[in-house]
Parts: structure tokens; sequence; C-alpha cells
């Protein structure tokens, strides 16, 4: 696809059939192509941590990203432009002229299922740091889509909910992020959240569309949908929502030409949503990605070498005491835990993409020891059995499964193999596996050989979206057909993980089984779930083990070891689109571990994997603790790179960790209850509160140490009609060198209304060496720093009186403070 054309031209040349067809998806991925007049369809695609390209389903592997919060962590503008970039170029390589990212939705609540998608519990490091990665995938010429536009912040029931809040909250916390990006890089796309604000749905809200986003700030994209987010016909259309995703069509259509053959769309209107997709076809052509174009899998040693850094520059150093890290790497070590030998590099839903490898702690860490680690598990982590395919073998010796999808249904006569696949992962989502030569309902034989590597019982997984039996060596071991019970898988469209355990010997070869049928089989009551797609399979595995003897073992092999490394956390079982945390508890017996082994060698160090908080009763009994989020292909080296010093750690938390769930503001509103969510916090999000009502933090926001130390000093402050410039040194006064972020804070000493303490304006990582020392600037527009929302004039408004700044390296430890004043009250609406 090249070359440009006249928008209004081609308006005046289309029928209202052709403009109606432009307005919906043709597919999961694509745009309607008007072949007549010569518009191409162009191709999007997931997402916020990655370009995953068309396919859930056998797609082809790609760079994954740390996720949200670990990009959040880093602090870092320049660095996040240039992930940002990469992405761009990913894209290209998948054919797609629309990365369906970044996420800036704020963190309510630890528990949110996708919060680890997010960047911040903080609008403006959220806006700023998403405001740089779209600026990096726009310089590629790569439209980006900032979502989900707004409240999208729960997944309890996140399609119908009511986010009942202040107009004040909305514009200070919640549209502020995304106002952010609109100021400082115009992203091409937005999409619209699922859930309602204040009663009406957010593709169908003037208010929100077309008042704030294209009234307001003067955006000029183009507005689309969420997957079947999109609820009205007359509503969405009139309020600005141009594009309905995914396609075909439910609300547009024939549905939409009648509207407008009665005057329920008025003719102008479909023309400015017209308009709106042309334009973007017109922006996205100078990627010159042609239409339809092939997927690639763009896997280069650059690649590796920037997600390495960005992961390494994610990692936060929680805690380090007696200078435990940086580890020997010749010492001998042990290394444990349920995230070892599991890369944990990204959560679950939207963000999951099949990437070109993953690097598991043990590998990355194992590579830089000059001797060979001890290992055990010491506990499980799994919600869902861990998944098999790399375990299993095909019936040719190949590593995974066999894949073999039919019209007819197991035991018919004559079946014919409609398609024949190999699989390496076990995890079959195939909502976008479409074949014109497959039936609405279908069947798919699943096969592999497992070879026993001890004696022991191996317990086996079934879950489903559909119908499946697992049966080994012929037998029936989980029947996931017959009767059903309802789960939080694929995006809580399926059952429950059903399981079974067979007793295996060394050695010994097992036929593995599973006959599965696509999603009109399933025996489930939909419920209120939007249910989309061919179905989904998943099939994990792992050996029984017993909880306690695994914690012994673990603690003894610990006393002879000189440094203990614990890869501990979550995955995505537990952080995942569709469905959110019920607690912040680490799972199983991870604590027990923890506590039992750091009891026994005090240089145990912990690295803790999850997207957003998770409760640490162990904490004052562990000297070292670093926090790795999910951290995309290179998550084991980037852990390794900081664990041996490779890495001076500069991360800081963008989330703050409360001790307990029940300390976190939103803990008595945070579900949908009679189709509502009340955000009874109002403005008092993560910090604001924390810092408001005294409540002590496990970490405070903005918290993070390094191998080195800093100094803040000679705080200036300045000030014009429209700028505030702070200045600070910032001196390395330690050994190595290494990276600070300087924070700056406002707070408002006389308000007329109650205030958080203070709140983060504006922020800069700044890298020295030893001993060196720089003067940092950090530059505020006035308004920014000062304004709040004033909800009887409907405004921002900057009050007359006197502000103070509060410079320091955590919102918990203040360097130094200045002030300024400003003169005149004054209100303001737009950017």
């Amino acid at each position: 696809m090249t070359g440009t054309f006249d928008v209004e031209d081609l308006i005046l040349k289309l029928n209202n059939v052709e403009k109606s067809a432009l307005l919906a998806g043709a597919d999961w991925w694509h745009t309607v192509p008007i072949e007549r007049l010569a518009i191409p369809s162009i191709r999007m695609s997931d997402g916020p941590n990655g370009v995953r390209g068309t396919k859930f389903f056998n797609g082809v592997k790609a760079a994954c990203f740390p996720c949200g919060t670990g990009l959040g962590a880093t602090w870092d503008i320049d660095l996040l432009r240039k992930a940002g970039q990469l992405m761009g170029d990913e894209s290209k390589s998948k054919g797609s002229h629309i990365i369906l990212g970044p996420t800036i939705n704020m963190q309510r609540s630890p528990l949110g299922g996708r919060g680890f998608e997010s960047l911040s519990e903080d609008p403006v490091l959220a806006g700023l740091g998403a405001a740089a990665l779209v600026n990096g995938i726009q310089d590629k010429d790569i439209a980006a889509t900032i979502k989900h536009f707004v409240c999208n912040d729960q997944e309890h029931e996140r399609n119908g909910t009511n986010a009942i809040l202040t107009d004040r909250a909305l514009r200070e916390i919640y549209c502020l992020p995304f106002q952010l990006v609109v100021r400082d890089s115009q992203p091409a796309c937005f999409m619209t959240a699922y859930n309602k604000i204040n009663g009406l749905h957010v593709s169908e809200n003037p208010k929100i569309l077309k008042d704030i986003l294209r009234g307001e700030w003067g955006w000029e994209g183009l507005v689309m949908s969420d997957w079947w987010g999109t609820y009205s016909t007359s509503g969405a259309i009139n309020a600005g929502l141009d594009l309905e995703m995914a396609g075909p069509t439910r609300w547009r259509g024939i549905a939409l030409q009648q509207a407008v053959s009665v005057g329920k769309v008025h003719q102008h209107i479909l023309d400015e949503r017209v308009r709106n997709v042309l334009n973007l076809i017109n922006r996205v052509s100078a990627a010159k990605i042609a239409e339809n174009a092939p997927e690639e899998a763009a896997n280069t040693p650059e690649t590796a070498a920037l997600l390495r850094k960005i992961g390494a520059e994610s990692i936060v150093l929680m805690k380090n005491e007696d200078k435990i890290l940086p580890l020997s790497k010749d010492k001998k070590t042990l290394i444990l835990g349920p995230n070892a030998k599991y890369a944990a590099y990204h959560g679950g839903g939207s963000a999951a993409l099949a990437a070109f490898y993953a690097v598991t702690p043990y590998d990355g860490i194992k590579a830089q020891l000059t001797s060979e680690p001890s290992y055990t598990v010491g506990s499980y982590a799994h919600k869902e059995l861990p998944l098999i395919g790399e375990i299993l073998k095909t019936d040719k010796g190949e590593t995974g499964i066999s894949f073999r999808a039919y019209n007819e249904a197991p035991g018919s006569p004559d079946r014919k193999i409609v398609d024949e696949l190999i699989l390496t992962r076990t995890e079959l989502l195939m909502m976008d596996y479409i074949r014109p030569d497959l039936n609405e309902i279908w069947y798919a034989d699943i096969e592999g050989y497992y070879t026993a590597e001890e004696d022991c019982d191996f317990e086996f997984g079934l879950g489903v979206y559909g119908t499946a039996k697992l049966f080994v060596d012929e037998k029936l071991l989980i029947d996931n057909h017959t009767k059903q019970t309802k789960g939080t898988m694929f995006f809580s469209c399926g059952t429950v993980e059903e399981k079974g355990v067979l007793a295996v010997k060394k050695g010994q070869t097992y036929h593995l089984k599973v006959e599965f049928g696509s999603a009109p089989t399933s025996r489930l009551d939909p419920g209120n779930n939007v249910l989309f797609g061919n179905g989904a399979v998943r099939i994990g595995g792992a050996k029984v083990i017993s909880a306690d003897e695994e914690i012994k073992h673990a603690a003894e092999l610990a006393k002879d070891a000189d440094q203990v490394i614990i890869c501990a956390g979550l995955n995505s079982d537990w952080e995942g689109e569709g469905t959110d945390r019920e607690n912040m508890d680490l799972p199983g017996t991870m604590n027990d571990l923890i506590s039992a082994v750091s009891a026994v060698n005090p240089s145990t160090v912990v690295v803790m994997q999850s997207g957003t908080p998770v409760e640490m009763p162990w904490v004052s009994s562990v000297k070292a603790m670093v926090h790795a989020w999910y951290g995309g292909n290179e998550t084991g080296n980037a852990i390794a790179d900081v664990l041996f010093g490779n890495v001076n750690p500069s991360a800081k938390l963008p989330l703050s960790f409360p001790k307990r769930v029940q300390d976190n503001p939103a803990f008595l509103s945070y579900r949908t209850e009679r189709g509502r969510t009340l955000y009874g916090e109002d403005i008092y999000v993560g910090y604001r509160y924390y810092e408001m009502v005294d409540v002590a933090t496990l970490f405070p926001f903005g918290h993070g140490l390094s191998y080195t130390t800093f100094s803040i000093s000679d705080l200036v402050v300045s000030k014009d009609d429209m700028n505030l410039k702070t200045t600070v040194k910032v001196t390395n006064t330690g050994d190595v060198a290494g990276a600070e972020v300087v924070q700056v804070y406002i707070s408002q000493k006389n308000p007329s209304i109650k205030r958080p303490k203070k709140e983060l304006r504006g922020f800069n990582k700044i890298f020295l060496e030893k001993g060196e020392n720089k003067t940092v600037e950090i530059n505020i527009e006035v308004k920014y720093a000062t304004s709040f929302w004033d909800e009887v004039r409907d405004s921002w408004i900057s009050e007359k009186d006197t502000y103070e700044v509060l410079v320091g390296d955590t919102s918990a430890e203040i360097a130094a403070t200045g002030e300024f004043v400003v003169e005149k009250t004054s209100w303001w609406k737009g950017l």
C-alpha cells in the first residue's frame, strides 16, 4: 500500500453502503477495503508490550517487551521512545499499520487483572511515559492506539459495569494521562473502554468522545471500539465512534444505512466518521506496508540487545541490606522457586504473544555463574497446571503436539482431516482460527507423547471453551465435556481446569490424546460474558509434590549454599484479561518457602515477578530483593544482569506497594455490585491516599535503590507566566556509575478545597559516573503544576496561592524544597 488519496473527493464518490462498510472491521484485525475506489484494507495488531500479528493461534513469533508497569518503572522518556521505535519496526514486520497500545488505565487497586498492562497509578508518569512510547511508534509511521479511554480499570463485569465517579476524579486522575498523551504525542487512534461512565457506555458517550476528546483537546484522529465494545448504532456514531471492532459488523452495515435514511444519523455525521477512517488510511500509507502483507519474525541481535537493556532498566532494587547484592559469579549458588525454570515474560490476554524465545531466570543466572548451580522448585505457583508442549513429542519425534481438525465428530466413519499442524504450545486460543472448509461446529484431535523422567504421580489439567476429553493410552483420564463448570480461562469464556492424576514410571512413554469440540459445543451458560471465536483448549501438567517435603528439601539445600536466589511471584494465570485477582497473596506455599529458606541462609535474594503488588509477610527477614515484573524475551538475562552487577539498577516503582490489600483505597469498592462500581476513593488513588490518611506502605511510590548513592542539592525554582523551571544538582556519591530519577512533586499551601499532600508533576532520569555531578532541569507548565478541576466552573483552576516544590528520589524521601507564587486565579480548558 503506497501513496495517498484525496479524502474529500472519495467521500463524494462513496455511496452510503460503502461508507457504512468502512466504519466496521472486516475481521479481527483488518478494515474493509473498497476495491472500486482503490481504498485498501489496513491491519492492526495487539498490543501493549509487543506486536503479535494477526493470530492468537499459531502466530508468527515476535519481540516481547517488559509489561506496562515494567516500562513505567524505567522512568526513562528517552528509553521508552526507543522502545516505541522498536515496536514500530516490529509492527512493520507483521504487516500491521496500527498498534493497539499503549495501555494507560489507572491502577486504582492492586487486584486489577490487567493492571500489569498499564504504566502507573499516577497520571503524570503514565501520560508522559505513554507519550514517549507513542512518539517512538509514530516515528516509524505506524499508528499508535492509546487505550482504554476511559475508566476501564477492572475486569469484573467489565462490559456492563457503570463506573460512578466525580468529574474531579475523572479529570484529575483518569482522563489526565490521556490528555497528556494528546498534548505531547497526538496519537493517531483512541480505543474506547468497555464500561459505562456515570450511566452511559463510553463508546456512545458524547461527553467523553465529543466534548472532551475532540472538543476540549482538539484531537482529530480515529476512535475505535474495543473488541465487541460497540453497543449501539445511532448512539455510537453520533457520539463519535468511528470504527466498530472487531468485524464483521454487528451494529453498522444495513442497520447504519437504515439509521441514515430515517435521519437518526445525519449524513454529515456519517461522512465525518468516514473522513476519520480515510485520513488514517492516508496517514499510515507512509509506512509503505503492502495490503495483506506477509508476517515475518524479525529476530535480530539489535532487537535482543535493546530488549535486554529495557528489561534490566525496569528492574527495581527493593531492598539490599548489608550489600548482599550484587552477587558473586564464583560462589556456590542455589536457585529455587516456581519462576526459576519458567519464563514469566508476559501477562495474560491481549498482552500475550508467542515470543521469538523467552530466557528463564534459571538459564540467565546459570549462564553467568562459573559453576553449575543447584536447583529445586521449592513450591508451585501455578493457578492452572503448567503447559506441557515442550515436554511432549509428536508421533514423528518433533517437540510438541499434532493438531488435526475435522468436520466430523470423534467416532464418525470416514472422518477427513481438514487441517493438520504441529504446535509447541498446549494453550490453543482459536478465536481467530478461521478456515472456510470448517463448519460452525468442528472437532480436533490433539495428540502427543510424554516420556516420564521419574517414578511419580503426574497430574494433568484440561480447560476448554467448547468441549474436551483427555485420554492417556486410550483410557479416559479427564472428561470436560459431559459436565462443565464455568471458570476464568480464555477471557472468562471457558471452564475451570479439570484434573486427573496418572501414576507414571521412569522411561515409559504415554500417548496423550485430547478430543476437542469447537465453541458451539460448550455446555456453559454464557452469563454476561461476551463470547467470541471458535473456542480454546489448554493442556497442562506437573509432577505431584508434597509441599511440606519440598520446602524442607529446599531449606536443607540452602544450608549448604553460599548464596540463594528464590525466583517467586505470579504469572499469566493470575494476572490476565477477563478476571481480577481475589487477593494480593502469593500462591501456594511460596511464603512458607521464602521464610524457611531465608531463616537458614542469610544470603538469600528474592526475585519477585508480578505486574502489580503482592503481599510479602516475610519481607523483614529477607535482606535483598528485586522486583522484575514480566520482563519480555530477555527476562532471565535482564534479571541476571542486575543480580550480578552487570547493570546497576535504576528503576523506581510506578505503583505504591501496600502492606495488605485492606490498606488499598479501593478495597471496599473494587467490584461491580448490581451493575455499578463506585469510585469511592475519588482522587485519592495510590500514594495520594496513603499519604493523606497516613497509612504506611510496604514500599512507597517512586521507591528504588541503586548499587551506588546519590545526593540532590542546590535547588533553584524559577517561574514565568507559562513555565515552572526546577533545577537541582545531582551527585553520584558512591563507588560505581549509575542513574538517579529526580522526582518533582507540587503541594498547594492553602487550597480552597481538600487536595492531596503532594502530586507528581515532573521527573528526569540522569546517568552519572562515579563521583560525577550534573545539573538536572525539569520544566513544567505552571497550569499543569498547580491546577485542580473546578466542578462549579467545569474547568481547570489555578488558584492564587503559594505552592511548594518538593524534590526527591522517592515520594517518601524529599531531599530539597522550594516555593513559587501564583499571583492571580485563572481557569482554563483544553491542552
